[in-house]
């Protein structure tokens, strides 16, 4: 919970995520939300870890699952100070993996807002693939902003394990 307090109360991770502040946000709110995530069952909620250094950089998280058409959304956010190091598209590798291998998804999808390209290209370094724009999805501080929907989908993982760049690679 300590590790991820300067991700929540970071104004910069709030836009690129879009979310308003509703002013509610402090430690006991937010732990007493962490908390309940054991009790929830449509979703996976996942700490991000920095192997070199065993902190705590972020969180992961395959939810909004539809066991009906074996989909689910995905969503990552790391601590300010951690982009570009690469833990972010490892995260999502291992994360959408673990939702094609072990838990028989489909399809995983996500939107990504217009103004945060860098999340976008991780997202392509994992294999999703643009399928369109959400146009004026978000209001932020009075400017509208497109989100694009992206996906990728299990016969391509199995194809190309999250590296669409490499040819004949099998995850595994």
């Amino acid at each position: 919970m300590p590790a991820l307090m300067p991700m929540l109360m970071d104004a910069e991770t709030s836009r690129l995520t879009g979310s308003h502040d509703d002013g509610a946000l402090d430690e006991g709110r937010i732990h007493a939300w962490y908390d309940s995530r054991r009790q929830q069952d449509d979703r996976l909620d996942l700490a991000v870890v920095d192997l070199a250094t065993g902190s705590v950089v972020g969180e992961a998280v395959l939810n909004g699952w539809d066991p009906g058409n074996e989909s689910c959304s995905f969503r990552i956010c790391l601590v300010p100070g951690t982009y570009g190091s690469g833990l972010g598209t490892e995260a999502t590798r291992l994360t959408v993996g673990y939702g094609f291998e072990k838990l028989g998804l489909h399809r995983i999808s996500l939107e990504v807002y217009a103004f945060n390209p860098r999340a976008r290209r991780a997202y392509e370094k994992a294999g999703f693939v643009a399928e369109g724009v959400l146009r004026d999805a978000l209001l932020w501080e009075g400017e509208r902003v497109d989100a694009t929907v992206m996906s990728i989908l299990a016969p391509e993982w199995f194809q190309h394990g999250g590296r669409p760049a490499a040819t004949g690679h099998t995850a595994g």
